[in-house]
Protein backbone atom coordinates (compact mmCIF):
# COMPACT_ATOMS: atom_id res chain seq x y z
CA UNK A 1 0.00 0.00 0.00
CA UNK A 2 2.96 2.29 0.64
CA UNK A 3 5.44 3.54 -1.94
CA UNK A 4 8.46 5.78 -1.34
CA UNK A 5 9.51 7.93 -4.29
CA UNK A 6 12.58 10.09 -4.79
CA UNK A 7 13.87 11.93 -7.83
CA UNK A 8 16.12 14.83 -8.70
CA UNK A 9 14.00 17.91 -9.30
CA UNK A 10 15.49 20.27 -11.90
CA UNK A 11 13.16 23.01 -10.63
CA UNK A 12 14.45 22.74 -7.08
CA UNK A 13 17.99 21.82 -8.05
CA UNK A 14 17.94 18.99 -5.51
CA UNK A 15 16.22 15.71 -4.67
CA UNK A 16 12.50 15.64 -3.92
CA UNK A 17 10.71 12.95 -1.89
CA UNK A 18 7.14 11.79 -1.37
CA UNK A 19 5.19 8.74 -0.22
CA UNK A 20 2.16 7.13 -1.81
CA UNK A 21 -0.53 5.31 0.16
CA UNK A 22 -3.43 3.28 -1.21
CA UNK A 23 -4.13 1.24 -4.33
CA UNK A 24 -7.13 3.04 -5.86
CA UNK A 25 -9.57 5.89 -5.35
CA UNK A 26 -9.53 9.66 -5.55
CA UNK A 27 -6.02 11.13 -5.21
CA UNK A 28 -5.27 13.44 -2.29
CA UNK A 29 -2.19 15.67 -2.35
CA UNK A 30 -1.31 15.97 1.36
CA UNK A 31 0.78 18.94 2.46
CA UNK A 32 2.98 18.81 5.58
CA UNK A 33 2.63 21.46 8.27
CA UNK A 34 4.92 24.51 8.16
CA UNK A 35 8.51 23.30 8.03
CA UNK A 36 7.37 19.66 7.84
CA UNK A 37 8.43 16.68 5.75
CA UNK A 38 6.80 14.10 3.52
CA UNK A 39 6.82 11.44 6.27
CA UNK A 40 4.90 13.56 8.79
CA UNK A 41 1.47 12.42 7.63
CA UNK A 42 2.44 8.84 8.44
CA UNK A 43 4.43 9.59 11.58
CA UNK A 44 1.61 11.63 13.14
CA UNK A 45 -1.02 8.97 12.46
CA UNK A 46 -2.93 10.58 9.61
CA UNK A 47 -2.45 7.59 7.31
CA UNK A 48 -3.72 5.20 9.99
CA UNK A 49 -6.71 7.47 10.58
CA UNK A 50 -7.57 7.24 6.87
CA UNK A 51 -6.83 3.51 6.59
CA UNK A 52 -10.48 2.41 6.09
CA UNK A 53 -10.77 4.72 3.08
CA UNK A 54 -7.39 3.59 1.74
CA UNK A 55 -8.11 -0.11 2.12
CA UNK A 56 -11.55 0.26 0.56
CA UNK A 57 -9.97 1.75 -2.55
CA UNK A 58 -11.77 5.06 -2.14
CA UNK A 59 -8.68 7.17 -1.49
CA UNK A 60 -5.04 7.36 -2.51
CA UNK A 61 -2.75 9.75 -0.59
CA UNK A 62 0.35 11.43 -2.00
CA UNK A 63 2.23 12.97 0.94
CA UNK A 64 4.73 15.48 -0.43
CA UNK A 65 7.84 17.10 0.98
CA UNK A 66 7.84 20.77 1.96
CA UNK A 67 10.45 23.44 1.42
CA UNK A 68 9.45 26.04 4.02
CA UNK A 69 12.95 26.04 5.51
CA UNK A 70 14.12 27.51 2.19
CA UNK A 71 11.19 29.91 1.76
CA UNK A 72 8.81 31.36 4.34
CA UNK A 73 10.70 30.08 7.42
CA UNK A 74 14.13 31.06 6.11
CA UNK A 75 14.75 34.13 8.27
CA UNK A 76 18.29 34.47 6.90
CA UNK A 77 17.02 35.21 3.38
CA UNK A 78 15.34 38.39 2.13
CA UNK A 79 11.63 38.21 1.41
CA UNK A 80 12.24 38.26 -2.35
CA UNK A 81 14.43 35.14 -2.15
CA UNK A 82 11.93 33.35 0.08
CA UNK A 83 9.24 34.03 -2.50
CA UNK A 84 11.45 32.68 -5.30
CA UNK A 85 12.16 29.49 -3.39
CA UNK A 86 8.45 28.97 -2.75
CA UNK A 87 7.80 29.48 -6.47
CA UNK A 88 10.40 26.81 -7.31
CA UNK A 89 8.71 24.36 -4.91
CA UNK A 90 5.30 25.08 -6.41
CA UNK A 91 6.75 24.58 -9.89
CA UNK A 92 7.99 21.17 -8.78
CA UNK A 93 4.48 20.31 -7.57
CA UNK A 94 2.86 21.52 -10.79
CA UNK A 95 5.25 20.06 -13.34
CA UNK A 96 6.58 16.99 -11.55
CA UNK A 97 4.21 15.86 -8.79
CA UNK A 98 0.87 16.43 -10.53
CA UNK A 99 2.02 14.50 -13.65
CA UNK A 100 3.38 11.77 -11.36
CA UNK A 101 -0.04 11.48 -9.70
CA UNK A 102 -1.56 11.12 -13.16
CA UNK A 103 0.89 8.36 -14.06
CA UNK A 104 0.12 6.45 -10.86
CA UNK A 105 -3.66 6.78 -11.10
CA UNK A 106 -3.79 6.31 -14.86
CA UNK A 107 -5.85 9.47 -15.23
CA UNK A 108 -4.85 12.87 -16.52
CA UNK A 109 -8.36 14.26 -16.26
CA UNK A 110 -8.38 17.87 -15.04
CA UNK A 111 -9.72 18.73 -11.61
CA UNK A 112 -9.55 15.19 -10.28
CA UNK A 113 -7.16 15.78 -7.37
CA UNK A 114 -7.91 16.88 -3.80
CA UNK A 115 -5.55 18.82 -1.53
CA UNK A 116 -5.48 18.85 2.27
CA UNK A 117 -3.34 19.95 5.16
CA UNK A 118 -3.33 21.04 8.78
CA UNK A 119 -1.79 24.14 10.37
CA UNK A 120 0.81 25.43 7.89
CA UNK A 121 -0.27 22.61 5.59
CA UNK A 122 -3.75 24.15 5.50
CA UNK A 123 -2.20 27.37 4.23
CA UNK A 124 -0.36 25.48 1.48
CA UNK A 125 -3.40 23.39 0.52
CA UNK A 126 -5.71 26.41 0.34
CA UNK A 127 -3.16 28.53 -1.53
CA UNK A 128 -2.50 25.76 -4.06
CA UNK A 129 -6.23 25.26 -4.62
CA UNK A 130 -7.04 28.94 -5.03
CA UNK A 131 -4.13 29.42 -7.44
CA UNK A 132 -4.82 26.29 -9.50
CA UNK A 133 -8.54 25.42 -9.47
CA UNK A 134 -8.13 23.92 -12.95
CA UNK A 135 -6.08 21.11 -11.38
CA UNK A 136 -7.81 20.63 -8.01
CA UNK A 137 -11.52 20.20 -7.28
CA UNK A 138 -11.43 19.81 -3.48
CA UNK A 139 -9.59 21.45 -0.59
CA UNK A 140 -9.69 20.48 3.09
CA UNK A 141 -7.92 23.12 5.18
CA UNK A 142 -7.75 22.41 8.92
CA UNK A 143 -6.57 24.89 11.56
CA UNK A 144 -4.83 27.17 9.11
CA UNK A 145 -3.76 30.77 8.89
CA UNK A 146 -4.06 32.29 5.44
CA UNK A 147 -1.86 35.38 5.51
CA UNK A 148 1.89 35.39 5.02
CA UNK A 149 2.12 38.00 7.74
CA UNK A 150 1.59 35.12 10.16
CA UNK A 151 4.69 33.32 8.90
CA UNK A 152 7.24 36.10 8.38
CA UNK A 153 7.45 39.87 8.88
CA UNK A 154 7.33 41.25 5.36
CA UNK A 155 7.27 44.91 6.28
CA UNK A 156 6.49 47.03 3.25
CA UNK A 157 8.10 44.67 0.71
CA UNK A 158 5.80 42.90 -1.74
CA UNK A 159 6.35 41.33 -5.16
CA UNK A 160 4.25 38.93 -7.23
CA UNK A 161 5.66 35.84 -5.50
CA UNK A 162 4.51 37.27 -2.18
CA UNK A 163 1.23 38.92 -3.16
CA UNK A 164 -0.06 35.93 -5.14
CA UNK A 165 0.84 33.47 -2.39
CA UNK A 166 -1.06 35.37 0.32
CA UNK A 167 -4.72 34.25 0.03
CA UNK A 168 -6.11 36.90 2.36
CA UNK A 169 -4.39 39.51 0.21
CA UNK A 170 -5.17 38.36 -3.34
CA UNK A 171 -8.60 36.75 -2.88
CA UNK A 172 -10.50 39.89 -1.75
CA UNK A 173 -9.40 41.67 -4.93
CA UNK A 174 -10.05 38.71 -7.24
CA UNK A 175 -12.76 39.41 -9.82
CA UNK A 176 -11.76 36.99 -12.60
CA UNK A 177 -14.79 34.81 -13.45
CA UNK A 178 -12.53 32.01 -14.68
CA UNK A 179 -11.26 31.48 -11.14
CA UNK A 180 -14.55 32.23 -9.39
CA UNK A 181 -16.59 29.86 -11.54
CA UNK A 182 -14.14 27.04 -10.89
CA UNK A 183 -14.25 27.76 -7.15
CA UNK A 184 -18.04 27.54 -7.27
CA UNK A 185 -17.82 24.08 -8.87
CA UNK A 186 -15.45 22.82 -6.17
CA UNK A 187 -15.69 21.36 -2.68
CA UNK A 188 -14.13 23.70 -0.14
CA UNK A 189 -13.79 22.77 3.55
CA UNK A 190 -12.35 25.22 6.07
CA UNK A 191 -12.23 24.17 9.70
CA UNK A 192 -10.86 25.47 12.99
CA UNK A 193 -11.23 24.62 16.65
CA UNK A 194 -11.82 26.80 19.67
CA UNK A 195 -9.25 25.09 21.89
CA UNK A 196 -5.62 25.68 22.79
CA UNK A 197 -3.37 27.32 20.18
CA UNK A 198 -6.27 27.91 17.78
CA UNK A 199 -6.51 31.61 18.70
CA UNK A 200 -5.00 32.71 15.36
CA UNK A 201 -6.56 30.00 13.21
CA UNK A 202 -10.21 30.64 14.03
CA UNK A 203 -10.28 34.36 13.12
CA UNK A 204 -8.20 33.81 9.98
CA UNK A 205 -10.46 30.92 8.92
CA UNK A 206 -13.48 33.14 9.52
CA UNK A 207 -11.89 35.89 7.42
CA UNK A 208 -11.33 33.42 4.59
CA UNK A 209 -14.93 32.22 4.87
CA UNK A 210 -16.19 35.80 4.76
CA UNK A 211 -14.19 36.48 1.59
CA UNK A 212 -15.70 33.40 -0.06
CA UNK A 213 -19.19 34.44 1.02
CA UNK A 214 -18.64 37.87 -0.50
CA UNK A 215 -17.67 36.16 -3.77
CA UNK A 216 -20.72 33.85 -3.65
CA UNK A 217 -18.45 30.80 -3.44
CA UNK A 218 -20.16 27.88 -1.65
CA UNK A 219 -18.03 26.27 1.05
CA UNK A 220 -18.25 24.47 4.39
CA UNK A 221 -16.86 26.48 7.29
CA UNK A 222 -16.88 24.10 10.25
CA UNK A 223 -16.01 25.37 13.73
CA UNK A 224 -15.19 22.68 16.30
CA UNK A 225 -15.65 23.12 20.04
CA UNK A 226 -13.42 24.40 22.86
CA UNK A 227 -11.92 20.93 23.32
CA UNK A 228 -10.54 20.96 19.73
CA UNK A 229 -6.91 22.01 20.13
CA UNK A 230 -4.28 22.81 17.50
CA UNK A 231 -2.96 19.27 17.52
CA UNK A 232 -2.65 16.13 15.41
CA UNK A 233 -5.03 14.35 17.78
CA UNK A 234 -7.84 16.49 16.38
CA UNK A 235 -6.67 16.50 12.77
CA UNK A 236 -6.71 12.70 12.87
CA UNK A 237 -10.41 12.95 13.71
CA UNK A 238 -11.19 15.74 11.26
CA UNK A 239 -9.56 14.54 8.05
CA UNK A 240 -11.43 11.21 7.69
CA UNK A 241 -14.63 12.93 8.84
CA UNK A 242 -14.36 15.55 6.10
CA UNK A 243 -13.20 13.01 3.52
CA UNK A 244 -16.30 10.89 4.14
CA UNK A 245 -18.48 13.93 3.43
CA UNK A 246 -16.46 14.94 0.38
CA UNK A 247 -16.31 11.48 -1.16
CA UNK A 248 -20.02 10.93 -0.57
CA UNK A 249 -21.05 14.43 -1.64
CA UNK A 250 -22.40 15.20 1.80
CA UNK A 251 -24.40 18.23 2.93
CA UNK A 252 -23.07 21.50 1.57
CA UNK A 253 -20.70 19.67 -0.77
Amino acid sequence: MTGYQKWHSPRLGEDFELKVYGHAGKPLLAFPSMGGRFFDFEDFGMIEACRPLLEAGRLRIFAVDGRDWQSWKNAAAPASERGRRHAAWESCLLHEVIPFIGSVTGSRAPRRTMVAGASGGAFHAANFFFRHPDLVDTVIAMSGVYSLEQFLPLGGYCDDNIYYNDPLRYLPALADDWFLNLYRKSRIVISAGQGAWEHMCLPESERLSNVLCAKAVPHWFDVWGPEANHDWVWWRKQLPYFLEHVLCGGPGL
